[in-house]
């Protein structure tokens, strides 16, 4: 009988010591070991902030992220979508949040959350060679391109009105420039430093750009998060860290080549 209650009270000892074992593997799993997976969405026709090389999205934005994900401790995963399939997926929280110049802008803060900025930007008119353009008031009469349900697309409106006969809009800056050297359309207004990349990959296109500050203000991107997410404050504490300890600085003239104006993004 002793026997036996001395072999059961070894038992119930061992099964306390792993319930309690087990507890505190699970604690410090949640702690270290269970850390979230980000979904983040991006949209992959924008060079050269997102776009596909050798089967990955690479990019400045890319290289920001990867940064940032990496300051604040988590990992992710990328899934490449259209522009506006991008932006539902974090209204309806199905991806964390997206990246892939995105203008930060009341209308989007209204439904989502947005970082600070880590990119100044502006428009450009990209336009067959010898069209004479020299200002943005000059594409009101010409058949004009833009990505749809971006700010380029905005800029336009205001100069040709909204919804205006003469605007063509497409799922991409690729297929908009597309048209634009098929003869489809006769301008495209997009973002400076795309039109600058496809002026410079693109030399045999026969075309040219304009920028004119007095039509087009300038613009500042930011990473794009569910409305009220509880990542917000932490995405952009990461962000303020890789900006004041220079790999942002490292990562910009790395893809374009100069000193960022870290000013302008930290005013």
């Amino acid at each position: 009988m002793n026997k036996w209650l001395t072999a059961l009270s070894v038992i119930l000892l061992a099964m306390v010591l792993a319930a309690c074992g087990s507890s505190d593997n699970t604690e410090n799993g949640n702690a270290d070991g269970d850390q979230k997976t980000l979904k983040v969405a991006t949209e992959s026709n924008f060079m050269p902030f997102s776009y596909q090389s050798k089967g990955e999205v690479v990019g400045f934005d890319m290289d920001i992220l990867e940064a940032v994900m990496a300051e604040a401790g988590y990992e992710y995963e990328v899934e490449n979508l259209s522009w506006e399939a991008m932006l539902i997926s974090v209204e309806q929280q199905d991806s964390d949040l997206a990246m892939a110049g995105i203008t930060i802008n009341e209308k989007r803060q209204e439904m989502y959350d947005l970082s600070s900025p880590y990119f100044e930007s502006t428009h450009k008119v990209v336009f067959p060679e010898g069209e004479g353009i020299t200002s943005g008031e000059d594409i009101k009469d010409l058949k004009v391109g833009v990505q749809a349900g971006t700010t380029g697309e905005e800029a336009a409106e205001k100069i040709l009105g909204k919804n205006a006969n003469n605007l063509s809009k497409y799922d991409s800056n690729t297929l908009a420039l597309m048209a634009l050297q098929s003869g489809d359309i006769e301008a495209v207004v997009t973002d400076n430093v795309v039109a600058d990349e496809y002026i410079a990959n693109n030399p045999d296109a026969a075309v040219e750009m304009i920028e004119d500050p007095e039509t087009f203000e300038s613009e500042f991107y930011g990473i794009l998060l569910p409305k009220d997410s509880e990542l917000t404050d932490e995405v952009n504490e990461a962000l303020a860290t890789v900006i004041e300890d220079g790999r942002y600085a490292e990562i910009y003239e790395e893809w374009f080549g100069v000193e960022p104006n870290i000013e302008a993004i930290t005013q």
